[in-house]
């Protein structure tokens, strides 16, 4: 059946954001039962978010619109969370699954930038470009990998990073190579991209990318890494891209 575009888009932000509200109330239900660790959930949200809502953008359709309508869904998750991290609403399953130690203002770091990526990124590189899937994917499925493998057998620390470890580095670059590897592969799959991307140089492309990405994810910069992973892998992407000509594929696709 052939729905008018606006109704097809309709549904398409409700769809996203009801996967989106079921998967982030479900972890917050179970924080704050007790049934899992504060941490865990905090980090289940990381890794889990994002690829849900990347996968929904191919129910979208074919129209510019599609991005910027995409990116409300981000967006206004985005903006209930600053007004619970600023008591204008209370929401405890939101601060008790989202802060590390309970305190709502630790949502405008972490969580905080987490959206904010989400809403730019999707409008500039949306679903017709490898390069954005594949930073959101490595923020979320490496760095959010990197914490919970650091925390458990995180034991050998770096030695320019105190905080961070070898365990949780190598956890980082090997889910930024899975999370990314498996999400271009969907959407290559289903024809997003044109060029369609060629596997082995793809895979090295990801490789690297994730190389770098895990290398900036092991500074010592507190509750940046949100912004700094998603920066690096773009960045490097767009030398594969341009300047080294070793990744031929469109670095943006239909920005208006």
């Amino acid at each position: 059946m052939h729905l008018p575009v606006w109704l097809h888009e309709a549904l398409a932000v409700g769809v996203t954001l009801v996967v989106a509200l079921v998967w982030l109330r479900s972890l917050d239900a179970l924080a704050l039962r007790g049934m899992i660790h504060q941490n865990l959930s905090r980090k289940l949200v990381h890794i889990g978010t994002g690829p849900l809502f990347v996968l929904c953008w191919n129910i979208f359709p074919a129209v510019t619109a599609s991005r910027w309508l995409a990116a409300l869904v981000p967006l206004m998750i985005t903006l209930h969370l600053v007004m619970v991290a600023r008591g204008v609403v209370q929401d405890p399953g939101v601060v008790h699954a989202m802060s590390r130690t309970g305190d709502r203002a630790e949502i405008l770091r972490g969580p905080l930038y987490y959206g904010l990526v989400f809403v730019v990124t999707t409008i500039v590189f949306w679903r017709d470009s490898p390069v954005g899937i594949l930073a959101l994917m490595m923020m979320c499925g490496g760095d959010g990998l990197a914490d919970i493998v650091g925390r458990r057998w995180g034991h050998a620390r770096l030695a320019w990073s105190k905080r961070k470890s070898w365990a949780g580095s190598a956890a980082m670059f090997a889910g930024s190579f899975v999370f990314a590897g498996l999400a271009l592969l969907a959407f290559n799959q289903i024809g997003r991209f044109s060029p369609a991307l060629e596997p082995s140089q793809t895979t090295s492309a990801i490789a690297l990318i994730a190389l770098v990405a895990t290398v900036v994810e092991s500074l010592p910069f507190a509750d940046v890494d949100n912004v700094t992973v998603m920066l690096s892998a773009i960045a490097t992407a767009w030398l594969l891209i341009g300047p080294l000509g070793m990744w031929p594929v469109k670095f943006i696709v239909g920005l208006p």
